[in-house]
């Protein structure tokens, strides 16, 4: 599973592809992992609810965006391989953010949801064959692949565990 062309996904996707150093999709998710348990439990239930700034995220909302994008990514890549034709919809993550209640549940929660959402993206991509991955697809409004979608949702956490290291830690 290599890295995707820049050719087959919007330009704005290329911060999280950039952010990913292994060449092969599978390796990425297992680099990760052992990564993400790290520095998610580095975070005490008191700290994720800081923000950094009003207005901001808290770092409850932060995961819970990196789950809901995680999803979407999932979907787009699930339907790309499985040939849909239609136009599939963008996503507004800040409305998401507003009204997906992370700040009453508790930390392990998000951190659990996000492990078992990670293990259904990684057994996903696992069953899709190289056709499948270079399969293109249309996503709000911009031609993409399956392929390009896992290098984006590695990308993703690392952009925003950058993110919450410089900012709120």
């Amino acid at each position: 599973m290599a890295k995707p062309s820049p050719s087959s996904y919007p330009a704005y996707f290329k911060r999280y592809v950039d952010q990913v150093p292994e060449d092969d999709l599978a390796s990425a998710f297992q680099a990760q992992l052992s990564d993400a348990r790290k520095f998610l439990a580095t975070i005490s239930e008191e700290k994720s609810m800081h923000a950094y700034a009003p207005g901001k995220w808290t770092l409850k909302e932060v995961l819970q965006h990196i789950i809901d994008a995680e999803r979407v990514f999932n979907y787009r890549s699930l339907c790309f391989a499985r040939g849909e034709t239609s136009s599939l919809p963008g996503f507004d993550e800040n409305l998401y953010a507003e009204i997906c209640n992370a700040n009453v549940r508790s930390w392990q929660s998000l951190v659990d949801e996000f492990f078992a959402v990670r293990s259904s993206t990684e057994l996903m991509y696992a069953s899709f064959t190289e056709e499948m991955l270079d399969r293109p697809g249309i996503a709000n409004n911009n031609p993409s692949t399956a392929r390009s979608f896992g290098f984006v949702t590695i990308g993703h956490f690392n952009h925003h565990k950058k993110v919450v290291e410089e900012r709120y830690m």
